[in-house]
């Protein structure tokens, strides 16, 4: 019988804006976050951290951590209710990333919407311009 091969998490990094593309350097993540009641934060941090242990290629999702398709195909997104609305967190999945000290899950930024509703073209456009930005910068909060 062989041995299974030992499952280490992932690690969980936000997106940090460089100053050439934001003179604050902001980390749409927090302010996400932060702009979110603290219960919906708090479950937000909860299956980020689930998903990070299992790791992601293992976890079921169960309606909380789904793949996105079409035009936002690459992306998965943490899945939130609270205060009558749907919140949703945009992340990327980067394997074996030595600049990024392993497999990590890389927070891009959040939307709410209201339930059944989709969400506007304009947040799908800005996660996608972050993405962008990660991509050529690869900054993530120190």
């Amino acid at each position: 019988m062989t041995a299974s091969p030992i499952r280490r998490p992932w690690l969980i990094h936000f997106f940090q804006r460089a100053s050439v593309d934001d003179g604050g350097e902001s980390v749409p993540t927090i302010d996400f976050l932060e702009g979110l009641p603290p219960k919906v934060a708090a479950e937000v941090h909860a299956v980020l951290e689930a998903v990070a242990e299992a790791p992601p290629p293992a976890f079921g999702g169960g309606g909380k951590w789904e793949a996105m398709h079409g035009e936002m195909a690459g992306f998965y997104e943490v899945r939130v209710q609270g205060g009558g609305k749907n919140h949703r967190l945009l992340c990327l999945l980067v394997r074996d990333a030595e600049d990024l000290g392993g497999s990590s899950i890389v927070c891009l930024g959040g939307l709410s919407k209201p339930r059944r509703e989709r969400a506007h073209p304009r947040d799908y456009r800005r996660i996608r311009l972050y993405r962008q930005e990660f991509e050529v910068h690869r900054r993530v909060l120190s």
